[in-house]
């Protein structure tokens, strides 16, 4: 299923709607703004709960975030690989509770234009190209992933990779 999320989703304090590729309201992005450290939680429109919460990581050698359920228990957390050949790589790092392991975010981030892998397999393609709507892209998740998941990494990548270029 497609969704369309706004880009630069920075402003904390500022909310923000992911909808479906049809217009309708999917999950609300709530940028909170009197935190100790930056956050955001991801809502489900329909039913107003907190899915994820998504926060910078405090203590650490490169920017990361983590991805978190609403009562604490971690997710993910996402940041820049150091090391990479062509282009810039992000890694997800999954908790037991959600498969363990990793996913690989590889492309070009700041088009828009890259895609999520686990196990080799894509799960989830990012794209700007798909929507003539102006400063909104597009997420494409493959049938029978975590959506809540996938979309709480791309508006990790979103700001990790905004705030090493902005």
């Amino acid at each position: 299923m497609k969704f369309l999320m706004r880009e630069r989703i920075f402003g904390f304090g500022d909310d923000h709607w992911i909808t479906t590729e049809h217009g309708e309201k999917a999950f609300l992005v709530d940028g909170k703004a009197l935190r100790v450290r930056e956050t955001f939680e991801l809502k489900d429109h329909h039913t107003g709960e907190v899915v994820a919460v998504i926060k910078k990581k405090l203590l650490s050698v490169r920017d990361a975030m983590v991805v978190e359920q609403h009562h604490g228990g971690h997710l993910a957390t996402v940041k820049k690989k150091l090391i990479t050949v062509f282009h810039d790589k992000y890694l997800a790092e999954l908790d037991g509770s959600v498969g363990g392991g990793e996913i690989e975010i590889v492309g070009n981030f700041t088009d828009h234009e890259f895609h999520l892998e686990r196990d080799g397999r894509r799960i989830a393609v990012v794209s700007k190209s798909w929507f003539s709507v102006r400063d909104h892209y597009a997420i494409d998740v493959a049938d029978g992933e975590d959506v809540p998941l996938l979309l709480s990494i791309a508006v990790c990548v979103e700001h990790l990779d905004a705030e090493e270029h902005h």
